[in-house]
């Protein structure tokens, strides 16, 4: 599951780093490549819907199965792109089978570990998120300097097609099996319309939601530009731009999601918020990092400010993927991350390399873009998520009593 999650990113975050020999070839503008992200994003938070009712009513590894095949046939086929419009397409594509991944394979690590540790196997599992974004921002570089940016595609697709066969192979746990109290079954639920949309009266869930859409839009913005960011406000080329993006998001990335879920299974033994105060605790921080970062006149100072932003905000990963899961009853909770998906891509992050690439052609600079947009919109994540201090501990009590008297 974490392979799969590492390969989730890299092939999303390939793309950003040999951005700009893209645009040398097909002649595109900031605009253009950025709408290349917001296709993805825009589909991936469609295809969601239908993949996450799939997972709860069906069999979970399948479905994570079929998402990872697509994937790694549109990351091939993003390699032998021709033209714009077979580039827009691909990536498109692209969005379709991830979508089938993520609700899917939340679900099943539900199923797989107890609330007291969920936290931290969720924190370890998206640890592969930010090796996946470092090795695409990194490997991508270094094999588009080599070998020509349609090669960084095609190494890619192999390992995919692998791990689609591994996924197809995966243990499916009963439904319920890592709660306290309840049954635990086999028989996939049938979700209905009312059931989907009544997950929205879950206050912490939207809580969560709230503050994931406007994080979102920040993490996919500053991952997707950063590469292009440091060539132009640094002079870095392909290979150093993208070896060190890659680099501090590793660094950064994997410090903010590992100790995240450490640090929030110990506050929540003493506050039944310690998920949320987490994430809260790292926005905030996150601001002024990325702030301070932005304004810096020269790498020996972006690099540590950045570093410290990208950890305050991966502190957020474990946390509130475990709270979705703690608050949800087990037969809903592929529908819990869908209806979370849809709404964070499509009004968070699904725009956002778009509406960074128009704003910096406007105003004819992606550094003041990126200043302009990220840390305010960091700030009011931090007062979303802390819409739900209040009952993030009532709310997951309230799940497992529904789901003990349903044995």
């Amino acid at each position: 599951m974490v392979g799969i999650n590492f390969l989730n990113y890299l092939d999303r975050y390939i793309l950003p780093v040999v951005a700009t020999k893209i645009q040398a070839e097909f002649h595109l503008d900031d605009t253009a490549i950025g709408a290349l992200g917001t296709a993805f994003l825009l589909v991936y938070a469609v295809a969601a819907l239908p993949f996450g009712i799939w997972a709860d009513r069906g069999v979970r590894r399948t479905v994570v199965g079929v998402g990872v095949t697509i994937w790694s046939l549109a990351t091939l086929l993003t390699g032998l792109a021709r033209s714009y419009a077979q580039l827009f397409i691909a990536r498109a594509v692209l969005g379709i089978g991830e979508a089938g991944y993520y609700p899917a394979g939340t679900s099943m690590l539900g199923d797989y570990f107890v609330k007291e540790g969920r936290s931290r196997a969720m924190s370890i599992w998206g640890a592969g998120t930010a090796v996946g974004i470092a090795v695409g921002f990194a490997g991508g570089g270094i094999v588009a300097s080599l070998f020509g940016w349609r090669a960084a595609f095609y190494l890619t697709a192999i390992p995919g097609l692998i791990f689609a066969y591994l996924a197809f192979r995966l243990r499916e746990p009963l439904r319920g099996a890592a709660e306290a109290r309840g049954p635990r079954t086999d028989r996939p639920g049938a979700v209905s319309r009312k059931q989907f949309i009544g997950l929205l009266r879950i206050p912490t869930l939207r809580a969560t939601i709230a503050a994931e859409t406007l994080l979102f839009f920040v993490l996919a913005g500053a991952a997707y530009w950063l590469p292009t960011y440091l060539h132009r406000r640094f002079g870095l080329g392909t290979a150093s731009a993208g070896t060190l993006a890659g680099g501090v998001l590793v660094f950064g990335g994997l410090i903010g999601t590992l100790s995240g879920g450490w640090i929030a299974d110990w506050w929540r033994r003493r506050s039944p918020s310690g998920n949320l105060n987490v994430g809260i605790a790292g926005f905030f921080g996150g601001a002024l990092f990325v702030a301070l970062a932005l304004l810096a006149p020269s790498l020996l100072t972006f690099v540590p400010a950045f570093s410290l932003g990208v950890i305050a905000l991966y502190l957020y990963s474990g946390p509130y993927t475990a709270i979705k899961q703690n608050v949800v009853v087990p037969t809903l909770r592929a529908s819990a991350v869908t209806l979370s998906l849809l709404i964070e891509h499509l009004f968070g992050d699904s725009y956002s390399p778009f509406a960074i690439g128009k704003l910096s052609d406007t105003v004819n600079s992606l550094q003041l873009a990126l200043l302009i947009l990220l840390p305010p919109l960091l700030i009011l994540a931090g007062l979303a998520a802390a819409t739900g201090i209040s009952s993030e501990g009532s709310d997951s009590l309230a799940m497992e009593e529904r789901w003990a008297a349903l044995a």
